[in-house]
């Protein structure tokens, strides 16, 4: 998990993170907060289970230094360790983009594609994924000082609402501005549906933080304009992990071989399953699945 740091506390975005008490935080101090990806030690450990295949999804290697740290992260399990199969993707985006990602490698997984046909098709997904937001306050634009002076008080006092968009190497840029909240989600719908194609075929994911009717809004915008696969809505301050667990609870059974799998049966510390192997080996396997679960959860 990232590390988050808000004056001189600092936060990690695990299991334990309190969206409300972080956000007043935030507000109620005068720096930028600041946040540090895990370290390539972390994504060692991590990369150090039972799966045959491991995927880590992490954010866009121009935003953060997690994809990096992730890569290092595998160079040292195989200088300790020796080769596996291990790749790790830059979503070139964050938030509810990695979760799609993700949804996407066990998809793919369960189809029993190889390894390589698993990042190929994966790889191909991402080149084809667009992300978009806005931005309803410019405190942390200013605090961080990319929005400064006189331009930052006349924004402030028109209730400019920038829309932002990813480029295909997964930056940020400036699309538009509106007026008000309400203007600039139509105007971040109006870009959306200026570069939507084969809908059908696509889950619309869409993420918010603390504001679940604007995303209901947007969805419904949207869904007046095109048909989707599906349509998933998630709270943004919630880790890549949990969303993907909490959007793959209606797949039932898992091969257990599979990392992502495993993580898409949403199972919590605590809660009660049942296990259950056959063929040969069987008891041998049972005893791996027991102990990998012991170990992760």
């Amino acid at each position: 998990p990232l590390t988050l740091t808000v004056g001189s506390e600092n936060i990690i975005d695990d299991e334990t993170f309190n969206q409300k008490e972080f956000l007043e935080k935030v507000a109620a101090s005068p720096n930028c907060p600041k946040s540090s990806c895990p370290s390539p030690d972390t994504y060692m450990e991590k990369y150090h289970c039972n799966a045959d295949h491991v995927y880590a999804v992490t954010l866009s290697a121009e935003l953060s230094g997690s994809y990096n740290s992730a890569v290092l992260g595998k160079n040292l399990y195989e200088e300790e360790y020796g080769e596996k199969d291990i790749y790790v993707f830059n979503s070139r985006s964050a938030s509810v983009g990695e979760t799609l990602i993700g949804l996407k490698i066990a998809e793919c997984e369960e189809k029993g594609m190889s390894f390589q046909e698993v990042i190929e098709t994966v790889e191909s997904y991402i080149e084809e994924q667009h992300t978009y937001f806005v931005l309803e306050t410019l405190d942390t634009l200013k605090k961080n000082g990319r929005l400064k002076g006189l331009k930052a008080v006349v924004a402030t006092a028109l209730n400019i609402k920038p829309v932002m968009g990813s480029t295909p190497e997964g930056s940020i840029q400036q699309l538009s501005q509106a007026r008000g909240i309400k203007k600039g989600l139509a105007k971040m719908v109006d870009e959306v549906a200026a570069n939507m194609k084969n809908t059908q075929e696509k889950i619309l994911a869409i993420s918010h933080c603390n504001c679940e009717e604007r995303a209901k809004a947007v969805r419904d915008m949207l869904l007046e304009r095109a048909s989707f696969k599906d349509v998933i809505i998630l709270d943004d301050m919630i880790s890549s992990g949990d969303s993907i667990l909490d959007v793959a609870k209606q797949l039932k059974s898992r091969n257990a071989k599979r990392i992502f799998a495993v993580m898409g049966l949403a199972v919590k510390c605590g809660q009660e399953i049942t296990l259950k192997t056959d063929g040969e080996n069987e008891e041998e396997a049972m005893n791996k699945l027991s102990a990998f679960l012991e170990e992760n959860l």
